[in-house]
């Protein structure tokens, strides 16, 4: 597979991650840029880790997780981004509650939008491919779209208030239920 390739798919893989991060951006307008940093590298580290992941485990975790894995990925992040609206229905929710860019948060964030991340490393077993440069591209991908995507919520939310909150919770949610009806058996 070619690097061109290889570059697609982590792009591919890290729009899910991009809308996230947007989101953290937009909630936390003061985020720092260490916090940043931390968000960014937890987004790659789980992109990069779950696909050499699904490298090494081929169908046996495939088919083990590939039943309830869209499931899981709504759940975590309708969660957050239900979290999210209250928090700009009630901003002084949002510092009672924590910080959307805490640990808890960013692993959930992470997994959220990893887990094609693992079929995607499921299916480079089958292909002839360093599995190594490409679960580093692809982190690197991801972590450059995480902190532009950061920095771009940052401004979105100097010139829209505090309510963008609640579009970057239903963003959230958008993003689960398109994972989740991605998955979903289609009847015609």
């Amino acid at each position: 597979m070619d690097i061109v390739t290889l570059v697609a798919i982590a792009l591919g893989l890290s729009f899910d991650t991009f809308a996230v991060s947007l989101a953290c951006g937009v909630v936390n307008q003061r985020i720092s840029f260490r916090a940043a940093l931390k968000v960014a590298f937890f987004m790659a580290l789980f992109q990069g880790t779950f696909t050499v992941a699904g490298y090494f485990a081929g169908s046996v975790i495939s088919s083990a997780v590939s039943s309830v894995d869209h499931w899981i990925a709504f759940a975590l992040l309708s969660f957050l981004g239900v979290r999210m609206i209250v928090n700009g229905i009630e901003p002084g929710l949002a510092d009672r509650k924590g910080d959307i860019t805490s640990l808890p948060s960013i692993v959930t964030m992470a997994v959220g939008t990893s887990i094609d991340a693992l079929a995607v490393g499921v299916s480079f077993a089958l292909l002839n491919i360093n599995i190594w440069i490409a679960g580093f591209l692809i982190a690197l991908v991801t972590f450059i779209a995480s902190m532009t995507a950061i920095r771009l919520g940052k401004a979105a939310r100097n010139r829209t208030g505090s309510r963008v909150e609640i579009l970057g919770g239903l963003i959230l949610i958008a993003i689960g239920v398109k994972i989740l009806l991605e998955h979903l058996p289609r009847y015609s």
